[in-house]
């Protein structure tokens, strides 16, 4: 991207983009100021005026990467048809949020690691994960299987915990760990497996009203 790419007014858009670029190929630790600053053709000098530190870029670029991780979560809901029965529709969405989140952190690994980096801007320490598109997302849902009676009033309480942290760390095994070598076949059951058993678990609970299996 060259100085004449970017109209007056547009730069801190333009950095912000080769900034998200430098996250993609290199996750957070690739995403430098200056090297963002090179890419769009201005000075180092120019680039601070818009962000004052390393610290408020990665800022920007962790939101993006963050909406971009809900996107793929709303894509994923489309793939599957809308069900009758609002109990099965609500489930079906669920699974749907999940392999979301599983399919971004395996197609965009980088800003899987950037959407979840800690940083020591100001504007972070203000956020909580509780506000993340994506939580949002799966405590809107678990919100309605408690209002279905899929899910007992009193397990509903810091629920997304357990859903969040199963697929989270599936994603980490996937990405960084020791199941990143899986043939895809075998990868792709070992998704369905593991979100199955994640809803099996908020459904199926002592506490639950109702036990049904999941097909």
């Amino acid at each position: 991207m060259r100085r004449d790419t970017y109209h007056h007014g547009n730069l801190a858009t333009a950095l912000s983009d080769a900034a998200t670029d430098l996250a993609r190929t290199g996750g957070p630790e690739a995403v430098v100021l200056r090297e963002a600053a090179r890419q769009v053709g201005v000075s180092a000098t120019a680039a601070y005026r818009h962000f004052a530190s390393h610290a408020d870029l990665i800022h920007e670029v962790k939101e993006r990467c963050q909406a971009t991780l809900a996107r793929y979560m709303d894509e994923e809901l489309t793939r599957t048809p809308a069900e009758d029965d609002p109990k099965a529709d609500a489930v079906r969405r669920l699974y749907g949020l999940g392999m979301g989140y599983l399919r971004f952190a395996i197609a965009e690994p980088g800003l899987f690691r950037t959407a979840f980096c800690h940083t020591d801007s100001e504007k972070d320490k203000e956020i909580t994960a509780w506000e993340s598109p994506a939580y949002s997302k799966l405590s809107a849902v678990l919100d309605e299987l408690a209002e279905l009676g899929s899910i007992h009033p009193e397990a509903r309480p810091l629920a997304e915990l357990f859903p969040w942290a199963t697929v989270h760390g599936l994603a980490n095994l996937l990405v960084d760990g020791p199941l990143g070598g899986l043939p895809a076949d075998f990868r792709e059951a070992a998704l369905r497996r593991t979100l199955e058993a994640v809803i099996d678990g908020l459904t199926q609970s002592p506490l639950s009203r109702e036990i049904r299996p999941i097909s």
